[in-house]
């Protein structure tokens, strides 16, 4: 995808940029001018670091067979929205979708949309759909039959899903053609009557989150920056809404981890995993914690169908498993309900390690 290639690019150029101007200070701390200003860059750099140290992110992986094994894609688009909402009432910052090609209960994949489609590229696609605000789905996401039914679903109004009325330090946006009217720039679509201007020169089509000035006069003529998309979490604390990615396989979850350190704290959630009440849990402090769901066969057949993974027990893959509504009166809990009561569960133990919820 356009957007995916952008945020390659885009992190190239920040880690070039980022080594040219670590360079450029180290040189002029070493020269005869630059010393005696040593201590002082020292201390800005720090208070910069601090700043923006990268604030600890909760993740949950969920597999697709449970949109395999639904009797209709709108029960399917239901069940991807009651996900999406979950996500992001308790502010999760990746989901990972699971693609274990498992079969519906009567032997035959469910037909979501696409012939070919299988429930984790549906899951995904759907998710996608709903995170982006609505003023930029059409023209992010060509028409395809998986969304025929997304009119139902509640949106999730997220902060970032800024109305066009309300002033926001930031706003997403999509990028449109290059703006011959003037000096180069490109012209960004971000919600409200009118486009903004960057000074960057951008190809069209790409999201982009765009810092929106100080001032709150919306309909001034200035140019505008675009930030990474963690700047809004970073710099002022605004949940930016989720990421999704898509896991092959299981060990995919972790081998394909985003994040440079991994997942540090991994949970797997199970009937038949630990019974702790939630006061009394202690996580260890966490810069990327993982959250897992299992299907219909649990977590530990999705171990099990993994090569890479089959023969270990849960206490290999994960470092706690376990069970967040030990007293059940149904029989089965069905994953998007799991999911709203185990982040309910866990958010308290969350807060106890070290992360700050905020709007």
């Amino acid at each position: 995808m356009k957007m995916v290639e952008y945020e390659v690019e885009n992190h190239k150029k920040k880690r070039k940029e980022k080594n040219w101007t670590e360079d450029t200070i180290r040189n002029l701390n070493n020269s005869p001018e630059g010393n005696h200003k040593k201590k002082s860059k020292k201390k800005i750099k720090k208070e910069e670091h601090k700043r923006k140290k990268e604030i600890p992110s909760v993740s949950i992986s969920v597999v697709g067979s449970i949109i395999d094994n639904t009797q209709s894609q709108e029960l399917a688009t239901l069940l991807a929205g009651q996900i999406a909402r979950a996500a992001t009432i308790f502010q999760v910052d990746e989901i990972v979708v699971v693609d274990n090609k498992a079969l519906s209960s009567n032997g035959s994949e469910v037909n979501n949309g696409d012939q070919n489609e299988s429930g984790a590229q549906f899951l995904l696609r759907i998710l996608q759909y709903l995170e982006t605000p609505q003023y930029l789905r059409r023209r992010l996401f060509p028409m395809h039959n998986c969304f025929k039914h997304v009119g139902l679903l509640p949106p999730l109004d997220a902060p970032h899903h800024v109305r066009k009325h309300e002033w926001s330090p930031f706003r997403e946006g999509v990028t449109l053609e290059v703006d011959a009217s003037g000096p180069k720039g490109t012209l960004v679509d971000v919600g409200l009557s009118k486009n903004v201007k960057l000074e960057q020169v951008l190809m069209p089509g790409l999201r982009v989150t765009v810092a929106m000035g100080a001032g709150r006069n919306m309909e001034t003529d200035s140019l505008k920056k675009v930030v990474g998309q963690n700047s809004p979490r970073e710099e002022m604390g605004i949940y930016w809404g989720y990421k999704v990615r898509y896991a092959p396989n299981f060990s995919s979850v972790f081998k394909s981890c985003p994040y440079k350190e991994s997942y540090d704290c991994i949970v797997g959630t199970s009937e038949h995993g630990a019974v702790i009440n939630s006061s009394e849990l202690c996580l260890p402090k966490f810069q990327h914690l993982l959250i897992a769901f299992g299907g219909l066969g649990g977590l530990e057949e999705s171990i099990e169908e993994d090569d890479d993974l089959k023969g270990k027990g849960v206490d290999e893959v994960f470092h706690s498993y376990l069970n967040t509504c030990p007293h059940q009166g149904s029989r089965t809990i069905r994953t998007e309900e799991a999911i709203f009561i185990s982040l309910q569960y866990f958010q308290e133990p969350i807060i106890r390690a070290g992360r700050v919820f905020e709007a």
